[in-house]
């Protein structure tokens, strides 16, 4: 099973990104995990937008990470300036087969090949207030534990299952 029908099968996606776009997830999550920070995938910020990738570090900054597989991906996405102000820094990932030019000078770039990334531009910081960076750090909390609930009760994920509680 590779890694695309894995992530499926564990509900970690929804089946709308490409293979090329989990192979640059995962080697951005490599890159973030060793460097001692926690991250989910498609995380719904409080707008209703879905980041790709969004980051907890050991230290609470928060750093969103847009996934583009393709020039066309760039090129259709104009709601990533929307992320900023929901995180401390802001990147693009891609992959080698994807000019590092095309990706705006006022974001960071990392660059994976699906075992690991490197970061080709740091990220400008614009540290979060001190509310916001409570509330998404709390909603990245929920959002990780209810993940890892669904995994270990799919039922309860589909909301087949009742909370035999009342509640």
């Amino acid at each position: 099973m590779n890694v695309f029908e894995q992530s499926i099968a564990a509900g970690l996606i929804d089946g709308r990104q490409s293979e090329t776009a989990l192979l640059v997830w995962r080697g951005v999550s490599r890159l973030l995990r060793r460097s001692g920070a926690a991250c989910v995938a498609e995380f719904t910020l409080p707008t209703g937008r879905r980041a790709d990738l969004v980051s907890v570090g050991a230290k609470g900054e928060i750093w969103i990470v847009e996934v583009k597989s393709s020039v066309a991906d760039f090129r259709a996405d104009s709601k990533w300036p929307d992320y900023r102000a929901w995180c401390d820094r802001f990147f693009f990932a891609t992959h080698p087969d994807v000019p590092a030019e095309i990706f705006p000078e006022e974001a960071g770039l990392m660059m994976s090949d699906g075992f690991g990334a490197d970061v080709l531009r740091p990220a400008p910081d614009h540290p979060l207030a001190a509310a916001r960076r409570k509330a998404m750090t709390l909603r990245f909390a929920q959002c990780a534990a209810n993940r890892l609930h669904n995994l270990m009760d799919p039922a309860m994920g589909r909301g087949e299952a009742g909370s035999g509680f009342g509640l």
